[in-house]
C-alpha cells in the first residue's frame, strides 16, 4: 500500500499507550491496532481529526506516502508508467 500510516512515532513521542489513544479518539483499540499495522483501507476525516488533535501534530506527521509501483495505476494500460527525460531522448 503506498500510503503508510506511522502512528507507532507520534504515539511514543507523547508516551501514550494504544488503549489511552483509542479512547481519546474514541474508537476501538483493535482499529488502532487495524492502522497501526497498515490493514486499514480507510480513514474518516473525523478520525483523522481526533488523531492529530490528540497527537498535537499534522496529517503528514503520520501519514506517508511510499511509491512501491503496487498501486492501483500499475497494472492500468491507460496509465503507462511515466520515463524520465533522459530515456526519452536515448
Amino acid at each position: 500500500m503506498p500510503i503508510v500510516i506511522n502512528l507507532d512515532v507520534e504515539l511514543a513521542k507523547k508516551k501514550m499507550s494504544v488503549a489511552d489513544f483509542a479512547a481519546a479518539i474514541d474508537i476501538t483499540p483493535v482499529n488502532v491496532s487495524v492502522l497501526k499495522n497498515g490493514r486499514a483501507k480507510a480513514v474518516r476525516f473525523s478520525t483523522l481529526d481526533a488523531i492529530c488533535r490528540v497527537l498535537e501534530c499534522q496529517p503528514g506527521d503520520i501519514l506517508i506516502w511510499v511509491p512501491d509501483g503496487s498501486g492501483p495505476d500499475a497494472s492500468d494500460p491507460h496509465n503507462p508508467p511515466r520515463t524520465s527525460d533522459a530515456t526519452e531522448a536515448s
